[in-house]
């Protein structure tokens, strides 16, 4: 009889916990080996908090966020401590405005963008009825709102990619590797080898160099540069090619709001 080499940790109670079962090898000469594994429990989150699209409390939520801007005393930020205080300030109300507005939805492998409460009230009024005509509307419903909504889709994508042909990412220009750029004793390192001797070799050049810092000592400090004032249109231009479907961050504001605010 075989016994097979099992690593375990003997350090630690949970983690060496095994049996060898001598007797149950039938006609193979290697004893089968039971390893006990503790599996910590996962919480999964199946559902979040988000503001629908062009709903009633994405609305509300823009015109409490263009309050809270508008409010905003921006006016006495004399040092470092009072602009932290004042960010975090403002922060605090639009998470206190983006929890107000909120609504809590489960995520499933059925959930879908152009999905909203209409079709909703539309499916449960089937499910209460199950009368064909009642499915028929709802059915034609989602093919109506489906095909819009992936039309304007491609519209967006033709649009920012100035043709629609570049909607094929295969037929786009392709980015040349990285390593042609590198040259290493005049010669291009056009293969991993070449690349590995030249990071090994220049590595090796500079490991025992001594570095003076005192080199640092000639750069002369400069005065502290004062923030820029910019217009409310330049701030417009700037973010008007921002993508308007990115997600909001810990800010909860994302450009789409933006945009809303300054208009």
């Amino acid at each position: 009889m075989v016994i097979d080499l099992v690593f375990l940790q003997s350090r630690s109670a949970k983690l060496n916990n095994y049996l060898i079962h001598p007797n149950s090898h039938l006609l193979s000469d290697h004893a089968p080996l039971t390893v006990f594994i503790p599996i910590a429990e996962e919480n999964i989150i199946s559902s979040r908090f988000l503001i629908p699209k062009n709903s009633e409390e994405k609305a509300a939520f823009v015109n409490e966020a263009t309050v809270i801007f508008k409010n905003l005393d921006a006016s006495n930020i004399t040092d470092h401590d009072k602009l932290d205080d004042l960010v975090n300030l403002f922060a605090s109300k639009i998470e206190q405005a983006w929890r107000k507005n909120a609504k809590q939805t489960r995520l499933t492998k059925h959930s879908k963008q152009w999905w909203n409460e209409e079709y909703r009230q539309s499916l449960d009024k089937y499910r209460m009825s199950r009368c064909l005509e009642d499915w028929k509307s709802f059915k034609k419903m989602v093919k109506i709102t489906k095909g819009t909504f992936f039309d304007i889709k491609i519209q967006e994508i033709a649009n920012k990619s100035q043709g629609s042909w570049e909607l094929m990412s295969w037929v786009n220009k392709r980015k040349l590797p990285a390593i042609e750029a590198i040259k290493y004793n005049n010669q291009l390192c056009l293969t991993l080898d070449s690349l590995w001797n030249a990071l090994h070799s220049t590595f090796n050049t500079v490991l025992h160099q001594h570095i003076d810092i005192e080199v640092l000592d000639e750069i002369s400090d400069n005065s502290p540069s004062f923030w820029a004032l910019f217009s409310k249109e330049e701030f417009k231009c700037s973010i008007s090619n921002c993508n308007n479907s990115s997600m909001p961050e810990l800010d909860k504001l994302s450009w789409n709001h933006l945009k809303s605010i300054l208009n």
